[in-house]
């Protein structure tokens, strides 16, 4: 049995539509307000259990909006002072030295001020600037963590949204018919004896379960067909079983991206503490898409300015690639053994050409077509959409804030670096991009793994 529940609203009903028709009120009565023109979808405003400090670029807002509500706004938004630094920690402008003007009536001598007073005078006006800079600099690399720590998992959580959600006695077979039904990557397990969600199935089960058992076309991989997932996750996790991973929606956007990254994982369920229910599956791709709309009205640290060759963000050694004749089942075993989530195909040359990831082999569940793997990476990949746009690039002279924007424009999990003559240089993910803007300026460096789904 599996569930499609259709969210619409919060999770706190009626005082959530109350709060957002006072704030629709407020917003047409205001030509000047954020969301006076084109606006379409009301903000939307979550329960505060807590009262949480005020983020200090946030003076523009008293409810936080829905995602989709800043998309869609089809003029700019109304900065005013939106994002000024507080008094503590803007830098104070330097003072403007007038000289006085000479007095004809006394000698030149007396005008001016002793030579030994002038290298005195100097450095200390160097110091003092100097150090109004490096605060400048300290409050300004900080930025993007102070933005996530003042905003919630609940902020980016659709209005309306599609969760697909399996009870563990559900054939795995049919479980990964319906994410392709669904057009989901992902969905939380519910086992009804604990009367509670125990974990997610994604693609990596149906990956994981390709690998284990498939032996040739002629021989029909039984446990797809028969295997219940309760049954798969006792094969599979044996004596591993961990706890679901997953976050309160009253949460900040901050313990979000540090749960995805030092879990190493790619689907992170919102969970309601009190009523128990699944919300949303929060991403990478997700809170990076929120951050980014945001970035061109902060002040900009002085690292995004600076190219992947300085930063050193990303992986650029012992790249996993294949070929265009490569087969799928040997492009599997490389997904389960280096347990990474994509690979970019190379051609006789070294030229990249594609990239097949992960979620590309849900494609053979699409078509039923799993039980011949033998068949190349191209020929699997004929039937992809016809959306797909080609490999995304960067080069390692580009900077972070054009890659964040590429990321986020083309809406991929990664971009192949590449150097002049279209030759695989590394890989730099969403992940390694969160670490940079988010952890690292916080002072939480996580040692770069290989990530599951």
């Amino acid at each position: 049995m599996f569930h499609l529940m259709k969210r619409f609203g919060s999770f706190r009903g009626s005082k959530k539509r109350k709060e957002q028709c006072k704030s629709l009120e407020r917003c047409q009565s205001d030509p000047r307000g954020l969301f006076a023109s084109g606006l379409s979808s009301s903000p939307s405003t979550p329960t505060q259990v807590t009262k949480q400090p005020t983020f200090p670029l946030e003076s523009y807002k008293h409810e936080p909006e829905r995602l989709e509500t800043r998309i869609h706004c089809s003029s700019p938004p109304d900065t005013g002072q939106r994002f000024s630094l507080p008094p503590s920690q803007s830098a104070a402008k330097p003072p403007i030295m007038t000289p006085a003007p000479c007095a004809t009536s006394k000698p030149a001598a007396a005008a001016a001020p002793a030579p030994s007073q002038l290298p005195a005078a100097s450095e200390g006006m160097l110091e003092k600037l100097e150090l109004e800079d490096e605060a400048l600099e300290e409050s300004e690399s900080d930025i993007y963590v102070r933005f996530m720590r003042s905003h919630k998992c609940y902020d980016i959580v659709p209005t309306s949204s599609k969760l697909v959600v399996f009870d563990t006695t559900l054939q795995v077979k049919k479980a990964f018919f319906a994410l392709v039904a669904n057009g989901v990557r992902a969905a939380p397990l519910w086992e009804s004896k604990k009367q509670s969600f125990v974990g997610m199935l994604t693609i990596t089960d149906f990956i994981n379960i390709l690998h284990r058992y498939y032996k040739s076309p002629m021989v029909q991989i039984y446990e797809l067909e028969e295997h219940k997932i309760e049954t798969w996750r006792e094969l599979y996790l044996q004596e591993t079983f961990k706890p679901l991973v997953n976050i309160s929606p009253d949460a900040s956007l901050f313990d979000a991206v540090y749960s995805l990254i030092k879990n190493k994982i790619h689907r992170l369920p919102v969970i309601d503490p009190v009523s128990g229910n699944a919300l949303y599956i929060l991403t990478h791709k997700r809170i990076l898409k929120f951050l980014q709309l945001f970035m061109s009205e902060m002040p900009k640290p002085a690292f995004m300015k600076k190219n992947l060759d300085e930063l050193g963000i990303g992986t650029y050694h012992n790249i996993a690639f294949i070929h265009p004749d490569t087969p799928i089942i040997k492009a599997l075993n490389i997904f389960v053994e280096r347990r990474i989530s994509a690979l970019p195909v190379v051609d006789e040359s070294g030229k990249v050409v594609d990239i097949y990831s992960k979620f590309d082999v849900i494609n053979l569940a699409a078509e039923k077509t799993y039980n011949n793997l033998d068949i190349t990476v191209t020929q699997a990949l004929q039937h992809r959409s016809q959306y797909f746009e080609g490999v995304v690039k960067c080069s390692m002279l580009e900077t972070l804030e054009t890659i964040v924007d590429r990321i986020v424009k083309a809406e991929v999990h990664r971009l192949v670096v590449v150097n002049e003559a279209d030759s695989i240089v590394g890989i730099i993910s969403l992940s390694d991009i969160l670490q940079a803007l988010v952890l690292t300026p916080a002072g939480m460096n996580i040692e770069k793994q290989d990530e599951v789904e």
